[in-house]
């Protein structure tokens, strides 16, 4: 007997679907996906700014004049 696996890559939608894991004792954690850092040109340890708008959480790569 032959048992065949299907393992087709995940529609890309369903790629963009995260979970929130527990960083620390105060904190939270979210992977994003490797095609947006990339269009973005992120890159690792790169410092970025997140704030909250109504809603949503907006990161932005940090400027060089704020603090």
């Amino acid at each position: 007997m032959c048992i065949i696996i299907d393992m087709a890559r995940r529609a890309f939608d369903e790629r963009n679907i995260r979970v929130l894991l527990r960083f620390a004792k105060r904190s939270i954690a979210i992977t994003l996906p490797i095609e947006v850092i990339r269009d973005l040109g992120w890159q690792e340890r790169q410092r970025v700014r997140v704030r909250k708008a109504g809603k949503r959480i907006v990161i932005e790569e940090e400027s060089e004049g704020l603090q």
